[in-house]
Protein backbone atom coordinates (compact mmCIF):
# COMPACT_ATOMS: atom_id res chain seq x y z
CA UNK A 1 0.00 0.00 0.00
CA UNK A 2 2.80 2.41 0.86
CA UNK A 3 4.49 1.82 -2.47
CA UNK A 4 1.18 2.51 -4.19
CA UNK A 5 0.86 5.84 -2.33
CA UNK A 6 4.45 6.82 -3.11
CA UNK A 7 3.94 6.07 -6.81
CA UNK A 8 0.83 8.23 -6.87
CA UNK A 9 2.74 11.10 -5.26
CA UNK A 10 5.57 10.66 -7.75
CA UNK A 11 3.08 10.85 -10.62
CA UNK A 12 1.59 14.02 -9.15
CA UNK A 13 4.86 15.98 -9.27
CA UNK A 14 5.09 16.34 -13.08
CA UNK A 15 1.35 17.03 -13.23
CA UNK A 16 1.70 19.92 -10.80
CA UNK A 17 4.76 21.23 -12.66
CA UNK A 18 2.81 21.28 -15.93
CA UNK A 19 -0.11 23.08 -14.23
CA UNK A 20 2.23 25.70 -12.77
CA UNK A 21 4.08 26.27 -16.03
CA UNK A 22 1.03 26.44 -18.30
CA UNK A 23 -0.89 28.71 -15.91
CA UNK A 24 2.08 31.04 -15.43
CA UNK A 25 2.70 31.62 -19.12
CA UNK A 26 -1.00 31.81 -20.01
CA UNK A 27 -1.51 34.52 -17.41
CA UNK A 28 1.51 36.43 -18.70
CA UNK A 29 0.32 36.04 -22.31
CA UNK A 30 -3.10 37.55 -21.58
CA UNK A 31 -3.49 41.16 -22.77
CA UNK A 32 -3.22 43.88 -20.17
CA UNK A 33 -1.56 43.95 -16.78
CA UNK A 34 -2.52 44.26 -13.11
CA UNK A 35 -1.99 48.05 -13.09
CA UNK A 36 -3.41 48.95 -16.50
CA UNK A 37 -6.78 50.01 -15.09
CA UNK A 38 -5.23 52.41 -12.59
CA UNK A 39 -6.11 55.98 -13.48
CA UNK A 40 -3.50 58.69 -13.89
CA UNK A 41 -0.59 56.68 -12.53
CA UNK A 42 2.66 58.62 -13.05
CA UNK A 43 5.36 56.69 -14.92
CA UNK A 44 7.63 56.81 -11.87
CA UNK A 45 4.97 55.23 -9.66
CA UNK A 46 4.22 52.55 -12.26
CA UNK A 47 7.94 51.81 -12.53
CA UNK A 48 8.20 51.40 -8.76
CA UNK A 49 5.15 49.11 -8.71
CA UNK A 50 6.64 46.89 -11.42
CA UNK A 51 9.93 46.76 -9.53
CA UNK A 52 8.20 45.91 -6.26
CA UNK A 53 6.33 42.97 -7.76
CA UNK A 54 9.26 41.86 -9.97
CA UNK A 55 7.34 42.65 -13.15
CA UNK A 56 10.29 44.52 -14.63
CA UNK A 57 12.30 41.30 -14.92
CA UNK A 58 12.16 38.99 -17.93
CA UNK A 59 9.36 36.43 -18.06
CA UNK A 60 11.76 33.53 -17.58
CA UNK A 61 13.35 35.25 -14.60
CA UNK A 62 9.91 35.80 -13.10
CA UNK A 63 9.11 32.12 -13.70
CA UNK A 64 12.23 30.81 -11.98
CA UNK A 65 11.75 33.24 -9.08
CA UNK A 66 8.16 32.10 -8.69
CA UNK A 67 9.18 28.43 -8.64
CA UNK A 68 11.74 29.22 -5.96
CA UNK A 69 9.09 30.91 -3.83
CA UNK A 70 6.72 27.97 -4.32
CA UNK A 71 9.32 25.56 -3.01
CA UNK A 72 9.28 27.61 0.20
CA UNK A 73 5.48 27.54 0.29
CA UNK A 74 5.15 31.21 -0.62
CA UNK A 75 2.48 32.10 -3.20
CA UNK A 76 3.54 35.74 -3.18
CA UNK A 77 1.70 39.01 -2.47
CA UNK A 78 -1.57 40.09 -3.99
CA UNK A 79 -1.34 42.88 -6.57
CA UNK A 80 -4.74 44.32 -5.73
CA UNK A 81 -5.21 43.62 -2.01
CA UNK A 82 -2.52 45.80 -0.46
CA UNK A 83 -0.34 44.26 2.24
CA UNK A 84 -2.04 40.86 1.95
CA UNK A 85 -0.41 37.67 0.71
CA UNK A 86 -2.04 34.87 -1.24
CA UNK A 87 -1.29 32.51 1.65
CA UNK A 88 -3.31 34.73 4.00
CA UNK A 89 -6.22 34.92 1.56
CA UNK A 90 -6.24 31.15 1.12
CA UNK A 91 -6.16 30.74 4.90
CA UNK A 92 -9.13 33.10 5.19
CA UNK A 93 -11.28 31.83 2.32
CA UNK A 94 -10.54 28.11 2.15
CA UNK A 95 -12.24 27.10 5.46
CA UNK A 96 -15.47 28.66 4.19
CA UNK A 97 -15.21 26.90 0.82
CA UNK A 98 -14.31 23.62 2.52
CA UNK A 99 -17.29 23.87 4.86
CA UNK A 100 -19.63 24.60 1.96
CA UNK A 101 -18.21 21.66 -0.02
CA UNK A 102 -18.53 19.35 2.98
CA UNK A 103 -22.22 20.15 3.45
CA UNK A 104 -22.77 19.77 -0.29
CA UNK A 105 -21.11 16.34 -0.49
CA UNK A 106 -23.01 15.12 2.60
CA UNK A 107 -26.26 16.21 0.96
CA UNK A 108 -25.23 14.60 -2.32
CA UNK A 109 -24.24 11.31 -0.66
CA UNK A 110 -27.40 11.02 1.43
CA UNK A 111 -29.82 11.86 -1.38
CA UNK A 112 -27.86 10.14 -4.15
CA UNK A 113 -27.25 6.85 -2.34
CA UNK A 114 -30.84 6.64 -1.11
CA UNK A 115 -32.22 7.27 -4.59
CA UNK A 116 -29.76 4.86 -6.22
CA UNK A 117 -30.46 2.00 -3.81
CA UNK A 118 -34.23 2.41 -4.06
CA UNK A 119 -34.02 2.45 -7.86
CA UNK A 120 -31.84 -0.67 -7.91
CA UNK A 121 -34.18 -2.56 -5.60
CA UNK A 122 -37.24 -1.67 -7.71
CA UNK A 123 -35.97 -1.59 -11.31
CA UNK A 124 -38.35 -0.58 -14.10
CA UNK A 125 -41.03 0.59 -11.68
CA UNK A 126 -42.20 4.05 -10.68
CA UNK A 127 -39.78 3.87 -7.69
CA UNK A 128 -37.04 3.63 -10.31
CA UNK A 129 -38.34 6.06 -12.91
CA UNK A 130 -39.07 8.92 -10.51
CA UNK A 131 -35.64 9.26 -8.82
CA UNK A 132 -33.77 8.63 -12.07
CA UNK A 133 -35.82 11.27 -13.87
CA UNK A 134 -35.04 13.70 -11.06
CA UNK A 135 -31.38 12.74 -11.34
CA UNK A 136 -31.40 13.48 -15.04
CA UNK A 137 -32.94 16.87 -14.29
CA UNK A 138 -30.20 17.52 -11.75
CA UNK A 139 -27.50 16.69 -14.28
CA UNK A 140 -29.00 19.01 -16.89
CA UNK A 141 -29.74 21.90 -14.50
CA UNK A 142 -26.62 24.02 -13.83
CA UNK A 143 -26.02 25.64 -10.47
CA UNK A 144 -26.30 29.19 -11.84
CA UNK A 145 -29.90 28.34 -12.79
CA UNK A 146 -30.82 26.23 -9.76
CA UNK A 147 -29.48 28.78 -7.25
CA UNK A 148 -31.68 31.70 -8.36
CA UNK A 149 -34.69 29.35 -8.59
CA UNK A 150 -34.19 28.25 -4.98
CA UNK A 151 -33.74 31.86 -3.91
CA UNK A 152 -36.96 32.81 -5.71
CA UNK A 153 -39.01 30.00 -4.15
CA UNK A 154 -37.65 29.67 -0.62
CA UNK A 155 -36.26 33.14 -0.09
CA UNK A 156 -38.69 35.47 -1.83
CA UNK A 157 -41.99 33.63 -2.23
CA UNK A 158 -42.02 31.50 0.94
CA UNK A 159 -39.57 33.66 2.96
CA UNK A 160 -38.35 30.69 4.99
CA UNK A 161 -34.62 30.73 4.20
CA UNK A 162 -32.02 33.54 3.87
CA UNK A 163 -30.71 34.20 0.39
CA UNK A 164 -27.18 35.43 1.13
CA UNK A 165 -24.45 35.41 3.75
CA UNK A 166 -22.61 32.65 5.55
CA UNK A 167 -22.24 31.75 9.22
CA UNK A 168 -24.82 34.06 10.72
CA UNK A 169 -27.45 31.34 11.28
CA UNK A 170 -27.44 27.62 10.41
CA UNK A 171 -30.29 28.17 7.94
CA UNK A 172 -28.18 30.37 5.65
CA UNK A 173 -26.11 27.31 4.71
CA UNK A 174 -29.04 25.27 3.37
CA UNK A 175 -29.64 26.87 -0.03
CA UNK A 176 -25.95 27.12 -1.04
CA UNK A 177 -25.29 23.52 0.02
CA UNK A 178 -28.31 22.19 -1.87
CA UNK A 179 -27.43 24.24 -4.95
CA UNK A 180 -23.85 23.01 -5.00
CA UNK A 181 -24.63 19.39 -4.12
CA UNK A 182 -27.73 18.76 -6.24
CA UNK A 183 -25.86 17.96 -9.45
CA UNK A 184 -23.48 15.60 -7.64
CA UNK A 185 -26.42 13.92 -5.90
CA UNK A 186 -27.82 13.18 -9.37
CA UNK A 187 -24.54 11.65 -10.54
CA UNK A 188 -24.20 9.59 -7.36
CA UNK A 189 -27.78 8.33 -7.75
CA UNK A 190 -27.13 7.04 -11.25
CA UNK A 191 -23.71 5.59 -10.41
CA UNK A 192 -24.93 3.86 -7.26
CA UNK A 193 -27.94 2.44 -9.12
CA UNK A 194 -25.65 0.86 -11.72
CA UNK A 195 -23.28 -0.51 -9.08
CA UNK A 196 -26.09 -1.93 -6.96
CA UNK A 197 -27.79 -3.57 -9.95
CA UNK A 198 -24.53 -5.29 -10.82
CA UNK A 199 -23.98 -6.52 -7.26
CA UNK A 200 -27.59 -7.60 -6.69
CA UNK A 201 -27.31 -9.97 -9.68
CA UNK A 202 -24.35 -11.81 -8.17
CA UNK A 203 -24.61 -15.41 -6.97
CA UNK A 204 -23.80 -14.65 -3.33
CA UNK A 205 -26.74 -12.21 -3.18
CA UNK A 206 -29.07 -14.89 -4.52
CA UNK A 207 -27.68 -17.27 -1.91
CA UNK A 208 -28.33 -14.73 0.84
CA UNK A 209 -31.92 -14.35 -0.36
CA UNK A 210 -32.35 -18.11 -0.46
CA UNK A 211 -31.27 -18.27 3.19
CA UNK A 212 -34.15 -15.96 4.06
CA UNK A 213 -32.16 -12.85 4.96
CA UNK A 214 -34.10 -9.62 5.04
CA UNK A 215 -33.71 -7.09 2.26
CA UNK A 216 -32.23 -4.57 4.68
CA UNK A 217 -29.53 -7.01 5.81
CA UNK A 218 -28.75 -8.08 2.24
CA UNK A 219 -28.32 -4.47 1.15
CA UNK A 220 -26.51 -3.11 4.20
CA UNK A 221 -24.19 -6.06 4.91
CA UNK A 222 -23.62 -7.81 1.57
CA UNK A 223 -24.50 -5.55 -1.37
CA UNK A 224 -23.74 -2.02 -0.29
CA UNK A 225 -19.98 -2.42 0.09
CA UNK A 226 -19.55 -3.76 -3.44
CA UNK A 227 -22.12 -1.42 -4.91
CA UNK A 228 -20.37 1.60 -3.45
CA UNK A 229 -17.10 0.96 -5.29
CA UNK A 230 -18.07 3.06 -8.35
CA UNK A 231 -19.29 5.82 -6.04
CA UNK A 232 -16.02 5.84 -4.10
CA UNK A 233 -14.02 6.19 -7.32
CA UNK A 234 -16.27 9.16 -8.18
CA UNK A 235 -15.88 10.87 -4.80
CA UNK A 236 -12.31 12.07 -5.39
CA UNK A 237 -13.09 14.06 -8.56
CA UNK A 238 -16.45 15.05 -7.06
CA UNK A 239 -14.93 16.59 -3.92
CA UNK A 240 -12.28 18.34 -5.98
CA UNK A 241 -14.99 19.57 -8.35
CA UNK A 242 -17.04 20.87 -5.44
CA UNK A 243 -14.09 22.85 -4.13
CA UNK A 244 -13.04 24.17 -7.52
CA UNK A 245 -16.56 24.79 -8.81
CA UNK A 246 -17.97 26.54 -5.78
CA UNK A 247 -17.16 30.01 -7.11
CA UNK A 248 -20.50 30.22 -8.94
CA UNK A 249 -22.47 29.36 -5.82
CA UNK A 250 -20.33 31.65 -3.68
CA UNK A 251 -21.01 34.52 -6.06
CA UNK A 252 -24.76 33.86 -6.13
CA UNK A 253 -25.13 33.66 -2.33
CA UNK A 254 -22.39 36.22 -1.45
CA UNK A 255 -20.26 33.71 0.44
CA UNK A 256 -16.74 34.90 1.40
CA UNK A 257 -14.89 31.85 0.10
CA UNK A 258 -12.05 31.28 -2.34
CA UNK A 259 -14.38 31.34 -5.33
CA UNK A 260 -15.26 35.01 -4.98
CA UNK A 261 -11.58 35.94 -4.72
CA UNK A 262 -10.85 33.84 -7.79
CA UNK A 263 -13.40 35.76 -9.86
CA UNK A 264 -12.07 39.09 -8.62
CA UNK A 265 -8.53 38.01 -9.49
CA UNK A 266 -9.55 37.26 -13.06
CA UNK A 267 -11.16 40.67 -13.53
CA UNK A 268 -8.31 42.48 -11.78
CA UNK A 269 -5.56 40.56 -13.63
CA UNK A 270 -4.04 39.74 -10.25
CA UNK A 271 -1.33 37.39 -11.49
CA UNK A 272 -0.23 35.96 -8.16
CA UNK A 273 -3.79 35.36 -6.97
CA UNK A 274 -4.75 33.56 -10.18
CA UNK A 275 -1.60 31.45 -10.02
CA UNK A 276 -1.85 30.73 -6.31
CA UNK A 277 -5.50 29.70 -6.38
CA UNK A 278 -5.07 27.59 -9.53
CA UNK A 279 -2.09 25.74 -8.05
CA UNK A 280 -3.93 25.30 -4.76
CA UNK A 281 -7.00 23.90 -6.50
CA UNK A 282 -4.84 21.60 -8.63
CA UNK A 283 -3.15 20.28 -5.49
CA UNK A 284 -6.55 19.61 -3.94
CA UNK A 285 -7.64 17.65 -7.01
CA UNK A 286 -4.49 15.51 -6.81
CA UNK A 287 -4.94 14.89 -3.08
CA UNK A 288 -8.62 13.97 -3.27
CA UNK A 289 -8.05 11.65 -6.23
CA UNK A 290 -5.30 9.94 -4.22
CA UNK A 291 -7.59 9.57 -1.21
CA UNK A 292 -10.32 8.10 -3.43
CA UNK A 293 -7.84 5.58 -4.89
CA UNK A 294 -6.70 4.55 -1.40
CA UNK A 295 -10.29 4.12 -0.20
CA UNK A 296 -11.18 2.13 -3.31
CA UNK A 297 -8.26 -0.24 -2.71
CA UNK A 298 -9.27 -0.62 0.92
CA UNK A 299 -12.85 -1.52 -0.05
CA UNK A 300 -11.79 -4.02 -2.74
CA UNK A 301 -9.87 -7.07 -1.42
CA UNK A 302 -8.98 -8.08 -4.99
CA UNK A 303 -7.13 -4.80 -5.55
CA UNK A 304 -5.33 -5.17 -2.21
CA UNK A 305 -4.18 -8.63 -3.21
CA UNK A 306 -2.96 -7.37 -6.59
CA UNK A 307 -0.98 -4.58 -4.94
CA UNK A 308 0.54 -6.99 -2.45
CA UNK A 309 1.51 -9.34 -5.29
CA UNK A 310 3.14 -6.54 -7.31
CA UNK A 311 5.21 -5.42 -4.35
Amino acid sequence: MWMFILKRFAQAIPVMLVVITVTFFMVRAAPGGPFDDERDVPPEVLKNLNARYNLDASVWQQYTDYLGNLLRGDFGPSFKFTNRTINEMIGFGFPVTLELSFYAIVFAMCIGLLAGVISALKPNTWQDYMPMSTAMLGICLPSFVLGPLLILVFGIWLEVLPVSGWGYTPSDKILPSVTLGFTYAAYIARISRGGMLDVLSQDYIRTARAKGLSTFRIVSVHALRGGLAPVVSFLGPAMAGLLAGSFVVESIFQIPGLGRYYIQAAFNRDYTMILGFTIFYAGLIVVFNLLADILLVWLNPKLRHQLASNT
